[in-house]
């Protein structure tokens, strides 16, 4: 079961919203941008920024407001965790849908994410290389009474 199925039986069979107010009937799975920044602790902001990037997509209301399915809790839990493996709103994009439908899943996301992994591997690896050079630049200095 995720979190959102979680959040959606929880909130209707409890009676109650996110804020703990009575529950008001209409569709159960339909959360406003700050239930979905609530439950997900993402700032509102950023989900906007989400959705601008075609990560995250919302319903409006007739007033204008955001409307997220359940599933979108989902969604933004792993776009931060694609976000924290150092992939770019411009990287994620192709790969998100493979990455939420099996049915889109293809050999070809998987080979960009494991080009992705290779690089950060060879920052990392360029990284420790720095980090010897300095090592031995402050070895040497100390050598000559630095």
């Amino acid at each position: 079961m995720s979190i959102s199925d979680t959040h959606v039986r929880a909130r209707t069979a409890g009676q109650t919203d996110l804020l703990g107010l009575p529950h008001r009937p209409g569709p159960p799975d339909l959360l406003s941008i700050g239930g979905l920044a609530e439950l997900t602790r993402v700032s509102p902001r950023s989900l906007r920024y989400y959705e601008e990037q075609g990560l995250l997509v919302a319903r409006r209301t007739e007033a204008g407001h955001r409307r997220y399915e359940s599933e979108a809790v989902d969604r933004v839990l792993l776009v931060q965790r694609l976000f924290a493996a150092g992939l770019s709103s411009a990287d994620i994009r192709p790969v998100l849908p493979g990455m939420i439908d099996d049915a889109q899943c293809t050999e070809g996301l998987v080979a960009e994410l494991r080009e992705h992994r290779d690089r950060l591997q060879q920052e990392v690896e360029r990284q420790i290389d720095t980090i010897d050079i300095l090592d031995e630049v402050i070895e040497e200095h100390l050598a000559h009474g630095g």
